[in-house]
């Protein structure tokens, strides 16, 4: 995971879980994207894209959103046309939130869980959240854009203890100890 890969154009971010049992609260599990302009790389996010929303410009969109994990394969799947976005942007962080309505939920609460990065057909990374169990949200990818307007992917899964909006504002910040 060292190395990243450059020339990113467009990619997807797919994301499943199983639903919960009969007589239980629904599990709903959130994609969240946040791109950051190059004057506030690490910062706060220029605008968050998940449920119910999508970029201004259409760059990032949420294609589906699932509220209960029900369904056959991916339940979320959202769309990033980095090659689009405006030269303004210099980062995109992705990140998976777990709604915490009804009672604290972490990963390792709900089954099957799984995220990809993909570009067309090729995986870029696969994670089922198992190295963050204990979180109720994970940042699952970074973009970066250099100087000369190519795109990087850096994987990571990097867990998060707390409500969706807390993550959500806190998602970009430089790492512990980096």
């Amino acid at each position: 995971m060292s190395t990243p890969n450059k020339d990113i154009d467009k990619v997807e971010v797919r994301l499943k879980w199983d639903p919960s049992t009969a007589g239980e609260p629904a599990h709903d599990l959130d994609i969240i994207a946040a791109p950051y302009t190059t004057d506030d790389l690490y910062g706060g996010p220029a605008y968050l894209v998940h449920f119910d929303s999508r970029s201004p410009d259409g760059t990032i969109t949420l294609n589906r959103d699932s509220r209960t994990g029900q369904g056959l394969g991916f339940d979320e799947i959202m769309t990033l046309e980095l090659d689009r976005l405006a030269e303004t942007y210099g980062r995109v962080i992705i990140g998976v939130a777990i709604q915490q309505r009804d009672g604290r939920r972490t990963f390792g609460d709900i089954q099957r869980t799984g995220v990809q990065i993909r570009e067309g057909y090729t995986n870029l990374s696969e994670s089922d959240f198992s190295e963050v169990s204990g979180a109720t949200a994970a940042v699952v990818a970074e973009f970066t854009r250099d100087s000369s307007g190519v795109w990087a992917f850096h994987p990571q899964v990097r867990g998060f203890d707390g409500d969706p909006d807390e993550f959500a504002a806190a998602m970009g910040h430089r790492p512990p100890g980096s």
